[in-house]
């Protein structure tokens, strides 16, 4: 299956006008697809938002194929390892706020993806309690963090 995400990727960028090549690297619970242009702008979009759209599309198609197939994570240019960086960067300034001052902080609204990261890097503070949020008007998620008492 995972030769078969890599030739979905490639048509896909081909078809949309893209001169692209795409690496593919295992992960242990899917596959990761790290594709390399000259044109990385507009294939991550703002907010990384046309990549995300990208990484949707090719999962869709393969699940339609074989519900079983494993996920397939896909970056441009570095451009998901570089914004999963600054996100814990920015959990851990928010954490550091919330054990010196022992307020809530509230994290500006983010993708679930995003919210995983946060999560993530936040699960082994044992001084810091996250929650989500819906926030109203947006389909996005603010996190709350709080002292744990």
């Amino acid at each position: 299956m995972p030769a078969q995400a890599k030739a979905i990727l490639e048509e896909i960028l081909k078809s949309l006008g893209f001169e692209a090549t795409v690496e593919e690297h295992a992960l242990d619970d899917g596959v990761f697809l790290d594709v390399k242009t000259d044109d990385s702008g507009r294939l991550i979009g703002r907010q990384g938002q046309t990549l995300s759209d990208l990484q949707y599309i090719t999962n869709r198609m393969l699940f339609q194929q074989d519900p079983s197939t494993p996920k397939v994570l896909i970056d441009v240019g570095g451009y998901r390892a570089k914004a999963r960086e600054t996100l814990v960067q920015k959990a851990r300034a928010a954490a550091e706020k919330v054990r010196r001052w022992g307020d809530i902080v509230e994290m500006e609204p983010m993708s679930a993806f995003d919210r995983r990261v946060i999560y993530n890097s936040l699960k082994d503070d044992p001084g810091i309690e996250a929650t989500s949020v819906e926030v109203e008007g947006t389909i996005k998620k603010a996190i709350l963090l709080r002292p744990k008492h």
